[in-house]
C-alpha cells in the first residue's frame, strides 16, 4: 500500500516484498558474465573453488538484499520523500506541486512478480526519483495520487473565491471539486499498421549488432580454413551468378521482415495513447511494459518525420517535444499512416493546419546552396574513393563509374534537401520544414521561443542568405530555419515574438 500522508516521522514505508526476488536475480544477471569470466579463469587451480564459489552466489544475494532493507518512502501533505543508502545516506524529495510526470515500467521478471518501476520526473532531466519496486496496484494508485495532487485546487483560495460572491455570507468551507474528465483516447494499435515496419530503419541497430557478435566469434569456426571456403565457392560457382543473387536478397528480405515486424510488435504491443490528468499517457510493450507521462503544460510542440522509404506507403512518426523530459523528446506514435500522425500532432498542439499547410519556399538561391552541399558530400567520398584507387592500383573505370553514382546522388538527395525546406508562422506556432532523406516538419508554440540566433557564412553573406534558429527549452532546444533570405528572417523572428528583436531591428533601421 502507498503511504498516507503523515507527519515528520510518520508514514514510511518500505518497497514491495518481491523486491527480495527481484534484484538478486538482477544482481546475478548483470554479474554472469565476469562470474564465468573468473570461474574460466580459475578452472585450472581448483584450490580456489572453495572460495570463489560461495562469493559468487552469496554477492548477487547481498546486494540485491541490501537496496529493500535500506529504501524507505513517503508522502506528506506536501511533498513524497525516499531514503535509501547505508553508508552515504541519500535523501530525495519533490514538491507534490512539482511533479510532471510519472512513468512505469514493468520488465517480463517484473511483471512475473506482479511489480512495477515507478519514476516520477520534477521537470528537470536529471532530476527524477524512482522506486523500484512497488506492487502494480500500488503503483498505480501512486500514479494516480500524485498526478491528481498535482492539479489539485488549493482549499483557501476556494474560501476566499467562494467569500468574494457574497460578502455578507459566511463561508462554509472548499467549494467541491469539479469532476475529473474522463480520459480521452488520441490513439491505439491497429494491427494494419504493421504494414509499415519494414519501412522504418531504426532496426538494423540490431542487426548491426548481430552481425558485432558474429564477427567476435567468426574466426573459430571452421567455415573459414582456405579448404572450405574453396571447396564452399567451387560448389556456388555450379550455379547461376544471377540465381545466387536473387536467393540472398530474399534470404535477407525475410530476415529483415521477421526482425522489423518482430521488434515493432515487441515494442507497440497493446499501444495507448490518452489524455488524462493534464498529461498525455502512453502505454506499451510486449516484454517490458512502459507507462510514460508527459504533461501537457509542458509539451511546446511536435515533430512529424517521414522517413524516405515510409513516405511511399504513407507513412510517417510523431514525436513530441517538451521540458523536463529526458532528452525533450518523446516518441507518441509507432510508424502509422500519415493522416493518423497528423491528427494527433493537431490535436496535441491543439490548432489546425501546421502539419499540412504549404510551406513558405526559400527561393532559388536556397536551391542552389542544398545541391552545392550534397555535391560536396560527395565530392568528400570520391577523394577518399581516388586515394584508394592510388593505392591499391585497381581500374579507374570503378572510379569513374562511382563518379557518376555519386554525382547523381548528390543531385538527388539535394534537390530533396531543398523541396523539404521552408517556414511558416501558423497562428501561435512557428514551423520549419528540414531533412534531406527524410521529411521533417517541426511545429513549436512561439511562447516556449526564448531567444534567436542568427548566422551568416561568408558565401551566405554573399547572396543575402542567413540560418535562423529559434532557441528554446524544450526538445533539441533549438529549431533551424535554414538559407532564408535575411530580410524574411528578420520579419519572421519579429511576427514570432513582437518586440524581442526591438532593439536589433532599431539598430539595423
Amino acid at each position: 500500500m502507498i503511504p498516507a500522508p503523515g507527519g515528520p516521522d510518520e508514514g514510511w514505508s518500505r518497497l514491495s516484498p518481491r523486491k527480495l526476488l527481484l534484484d538478486p536475480v538482477k544482481a546475478v544477471g548483470q554479474a554472469i558474465v565476469p562470474v564465468v569470466v573468473a570461474l574460466v579463469g580459475i578452472s585450472q587451480n581448483p584450490r580456489f573453488w572453495p572460495i570463489i564459489l560461495p562469493i559468487a552466489i552469496v554477492a548477487p544475494l547481498l546486494f540485491g538484499i541490501l537496496p529493500w532493507l535500506t529504501t524507505h518512502f513517503r508522502l506528506t501533505e506536501t511533498q513524497i520523500q525516499v531514503r535509501s543508502g547505508i553508508l552515504n545516506k541519500n535523501t530525495s524529495t519533490a514538491p507534490l506541486d512539482r511533479v510532471r510526470s510519472v512513468d512505469l515500467e514493468a520488465s517480463l521478471l517484473h511483471r512475473v512478480l506482479g511489480v512495477q518501476k515507478v519514476q516520477i520526473g520534477t521537470g528537470v532531466d536529471d532530476d527524477r526519483i524512482t522506486l523500484d519496486a512497488l506492487a502494480a496496484a500500488d503503483a498505480q494508485a501512486l500514479r494516480t495520487t500524485l498526478l491528481r495532487r498535482r492539479t489539485a485546487p488549493d482549499p483557501i483560495a476556494d474560501v476566499t473565491a467562494g467569500a468574494a460572491l457574497d460578502e455578507h455570507q459566511e463561508p462554509t468551507g472548499p467549494a467541491p471539486p469539479a469532476p475529473e474528465p474522463a480520459p480521452v483516447l488520441l490513439a491505439r494499435i491497429d494491427w494494419s499498421w504493421l504494414r509499415f515496419a519494414p519501412f522504418s530503419l531504426g532496426r538494423l541497430v540490431i542487426l548491426a549488432g548481430a552481425v558485432g557478435v558474429f564477427s567476435q566469434f567468426g574466426d573459430n569456426l571452421p567455415i573459414w580454413n582456405e579448404e572450405t571456403a574453396t571447396s564452399t565457392w567451387n560448389w556456388l560457382t555450379q550455379f547461376a551468378v544471377i540465381a545466387i543473387v536473387v536467393v540472398l536478397l530474399v534470404v535477407g528480405l525475410g530476415v529483415w521482415l521477421v526482425v522489423s515486424v518482430g521488434g515493432y510488435v515487441v515494442q507497440w504491443w497493446n499501444f495507448l495513447l490518452v489524455r488524462e490528468h493534464g498529461s498525455l499517457h502512453l502505454t506499451s510493450g510486449l516484454f517490458t511494459r512502459r507507462s510514460i507521462t508527459v504533461e501537457e503544460a509542458k509539451v511546446r510542440g511536435v515533430v512529424l518525420t517521414e522517413p524516405v522509404l515510409m513516405r511511399v506507403v504513407g507513412g510517417a512518426e510523431l514525436a513530441t517535444l517538451a521540458t523536463g523530459v529526458e532528452d525533450g523528446v518523446t516518441r507518441v506514435l509507432p510508424p502509422c499512416p500519415r493522416d493518423v500522425a497528423v491528427g494527433v500532432g493537431e490535436t496535441v498542439v491543439e490548432h489546425r493546419g501546421p502539419l499540412t499547410d504549404a510551406l513558405v519556399e526559400h527561393g532559388p538561391r536556397a536551391r542552389r546552396r542544398a545541391w552545392i552541399r550534397q555535391v560536396l558530400n560527395a565530392l568528400d567520398v570520391l577523394v577518399v574513393a581516388a586515394i584508394a584507387w592510388w593505392f591499391l592500383d585497381f581500374s579507374w573505370w570503378w572510379l569513374v563509374g562511382l563518379a557518376a553514382v555519386l554525382l547523381v546522388l548528390a543531385a538527388a538527395a539535394g534537390e530533396a534537401s531543398y523541396r523539404h525546406l521552408g517556414h511558416r508562422l501558423s497562428g501561435d506556432h512557428l514551423v520549419a520544414g528540414s531533412g534531406v532523406l527524410a521529411r521533417i516538419r517541426t511545429v513549436l508554440e512561439t511562447d516556449g521561443i526564448i531567444g534567436w540566433v542568427i548566422t551568416q557564412s561568408w558565401w551566405q553573406r554573399r547572396i543575402g542568405l542567413a540560418d535562423l534558429t529559434a532557441t528554446t527549452a524544450a526538445g533539441a532546444e533549438r529549431v533551424l530555419v535554414r538559407d532564408v533570405r535575411l530580410d524574411v528572417a528578420v520579419a519572421l523572428a519579429d511576427d514570432a515574438t513582437p518586440g524581442l528583436l526591438g532593439d536589433f531591428l532599431a539598430e539595423t533601421a
